[in-house]
């Protein structure tokens, strides 16, 4: 984001007057009254704005910042406005899901309950790279059926995996050389090549596990990331 500033050494630009307060709200993404926003946007030098409410009108006055803000402080920020109108029904508990999902780490895969068309309290998101059903999400698996009470288990792999693109073997040697540290090695990425038998495989790994119930159906899908639909793998 770039909002202009008045004769800029860096960038050679003017904020002009036409830029309002209504635009300036717009440019710097909606920020709250009360908080200070990332503004005037310079590659090196990067001031906040503050603005506070007085009688229908915004006043804003430009700080100097040392640092540009880091996305975990902007997050933290944007956190501030959330919990204004977080609703507490949330955090009663314990959760009651209605299904487990085991899916990538990729962020692809974010918005299962748009994907899956659930609401978010149904659904428990158990997410690793690959996927990958290691001994931690059997664990995990477990307790979501045996305690909170899911009551089906869903897989779902998807298209273009980046774990799909590299071998085990090939991350070690990487990260070896590029730290000069080979203590860690050998290390288990879990990386796979066809998606498609990863899917088979973890559906047969999660039937097979003696704490999680017979009764519980166990299904595979891989999400396709050019269309956006499930395609269910038999197992």
């Amino acid at each position: 984001m770039h909002i202009r500033q008045s004769d800029c050494a860096r960038c050679g630009e003017v904020w002009r007057d036409a830029l309002n307060r209504r635009n300036f709200l717009a440019a710097a993404g909606g920020g709250a009254l009360g908080l200070s926003v990332a503004g005037f946007a310079c590659a090196e030098e990067i001031p906040a704005i503050a603005y506070e409410s007085v009688p229908n009108v915004l006043s804003l006055r430009a700080i100097k910042m040392e640092t540009v803000m880091s996305i975990i402080d902007q997050a933290l920020k944007a956190n501030e406005l959330y919990a204004k109108t977080y609703d507490p029904k949330w955090g009663k508990g314990p959760p009651r899901p209605q299904i487990v999902v085991v899916t990538c780490m990729d962020p692809r895969l974010s918005d299962l309950p748009g994907i899956l068309g659930l609401e978010r309290a149904d659904i428990d998101v158990i997410r690793t790279g690959g996927p990958n059903v290691t001994g931690d999400v059997l664990a995990e698996l477990v307790v979501s059926t045996r305690v909170l009470g899911s009551k089906e288990i869903m897989l779902i792999n998807h298209t273009g995996c980046g774990f799909s693109t590299f071998t085990d073997a090939e991350l070690n040697a990487k990260f070896s050389e590029l730290t000069g540290d080979t203590t860690p090695a050998p290390m288990r990425f879990f990386a796979f090549k066809d998606p498609e038998q990863q899917t088979k495989d973890q559906i047969k790994m999660v039937r097979s596990h003696p704490w999680i119930s017979k009764d519980v159906p166990v299904r595979g899908f891989i999400f396709d990331v050019d269309t956006g639909r499930l395609r269910e793998v038999l197992a």
